[in-house]
């Protein structure tokens, strides 16, 4: 029996004991720390399945022609092998495959040792540290980002997002790596954004059965609208608000309230009708209140407002749009231009007043981007206004003591869940030692603007 194949048996057989133990004995903080290790303990496994793709793969290339260790399987690929040995899904297998390639050594044909591709990424998961979502997407995007970018800039962000991805979730650092891309290729952004616009379609299909389909697919800036209005009418602790309560064609009889028992999509739905239908009645020439009350928000750097490079980000909307773009918009209805300084701070409003004004909680929606809790990822709209001071304690309702908060993050941070503070300007988070081992305080801003810079 060979050493890997003697350690492997060793370990099943100490993971298998522990496989069906009851966890009921285990207190609610054991219980997270449980969580926690076994996730470790999975990912230590998803390395070596990625190992073990990596050197299939490598023995599998074409240069072996038909000694080639697929081609001896009767299969075509690496991956339909892998498949079958494994019996995962295709897409899974050909990830694995895909990772391997980019955190394994290679050798070239005078026996030369050349390091892995993504030599940080390929550390982090051997130690257990980084899952394999989280790894995909940061090879994805430097892989596209390299095409412009220098190896040293390059190189670099693979740090800052592999040191991120220990506190943050999968789809947090996917955002960040989508920014940091556009960071590094600003001249890409434009091209890239006219490419999703010429994508955009909407298509209205044949009566089936009395329900007519339709599907379609929104450029960034018009997707920004369709969620800004869809979640400002859709948070949980908001009603669905687009119609006139005074018009005499309305019937008030379905209006919201606790016996609500439309699905979310169902409610999406209607929301957005409504809207087409407001849209439809209302006249331009004519001052009434059937108008429509979403805005999004369009975060600018004032440099690259001022030059018309670089990139901007829309509200809850992932894919940049160029700052030419922003430019183009600063004066169209429903869309609210931010601009930011280097480090994305925003000015402050010292209104002694209790509640946020709606210019402050605007501000903070460009400074935090949505809810600072650990891992969440709720918008602005769903989120409370938070004194970082209590203002019964003498806070100020500034923008800088204010912080945006989900119900949920908000019940947590007053029952000592985490702990927040501001610094320079920006909230910084320190969350509890299940989530985060290492009890730093870390930026607990979301905005893309602040983290490409």
């Amino acid at each position: 029996m060979t050493p890997f194949r003697d350690v492997l048996e060793q370990a099943s057989s100490l993971v298998a004991s522990v496989a069906g133990a009851s966890l009921g004995s285990l207190s609610d903080e054991e219980l997270l720390m449980h969580v926690a290790e076994v996730e470790r303990l999975g990912r230590l496994i998803d390395a070596l399945q990625v190992a073990a793709a990596s050197e299939v793969d490598e023995r599998s290339g074409l240069e072996h022609g038909e000694a080639s260790l697929s081609r001896r399987h009767q299969c075509a690929t690496s991956a339909i092998l892998i498949e079958q040995l494994t019996r995962t899904s295709q897409c899974e297998a050909a990830r694995r495959v895909r990772i391997g390639r980019a955190t394994a050594e290679h050798f070239t044909l005078t026996g030369e040792v050349l390091p892995a591709p993504f030599e940080h990424v390929a550390a982090s998961l051997a130690a257990g540290e980084l899952g394999l979502d989280a790894a995909a997407v940061i090879i994805r995007h430097l892989t596209d980002a390299s095409r412009t970018a220098s190896p040293a800039a390059v190189r670099e962000a693979e740090a800052h997002l592999v040191d991120q991805a220990a506190t943050l979730s999968a789809s947090l650092v996917a955002i960040q790596a989508q920014q940091i891309c556009a960071a590094l290729d600003p001249d890409g952004v434009r091209p890239r954004e006219e490419a999703l616009r010429q994508q955009r379609r909407f298509r209205l299909g044949r009566e089936v059965d009395g329900l007519t389909p339709f599907s379609g697919l929104a450029d960034p800036i018009n997707a920004g609208l369709l969620r800004a209005a869809l979640t400002e009418r859709t948070a949980p602790s908001r009603t669905p608000r687009f119609v006139d309560p005074d018009d005499p064609d309305v019937s008030l009889e379905a209006e919201q309230g606790p016996l609500d028992r439309r699905s979310r999509e169902q409610r999406a739905f209607d929301i957005v009708f409504g809207l087409l239908t407001a849209g439809i009645r209302a006249d331009d020439d004519t001052v009434g209140s059937r108008h429509g009350t979403a805005s999004v928000n369009v975060v600018v750097n004032a440099r690259d407002v001022v030059a018309g490079t670089g990139a901007a980000w829309i509200d809850d909307i992932l894919t940049p749009v160029s700052a030419s773009t922003a430019r183009e918009i600063m004066c169209d209805g429903g869309v609210r231009l931010q601009v930011a300084g280097d480090r994305g701070e925003i000015l402050w409003e010292g209104y002694r007043e209790r509640y946020f004004t709606p210019a402050q909680r605007r501000a903070l929606a460009v400074r935090d981007g949505g809810c600072v809790g650990p891992g969440c990822l709720a918008p602005p709209s769903w989120c409370h206004a938070h004194h970082v001071i209590e203002w019964e304690h003498g806070g100020r309702t500034d923008v800088d003591n204010g912080a945006l908060l989900c119900a949920f993050h908000h019940h947590q941070l007053h029952s000592g869940g985490f702990r927040l503070r501001m610094a320079h300007g920006i909230p910084k988070l320190l969350a509890p030692p299940w989530f985060d081992r290492e009890q730093r305080w870390r930026p607990a801003s979301k905005t893309r603007l602040s983290r490409a810079a």
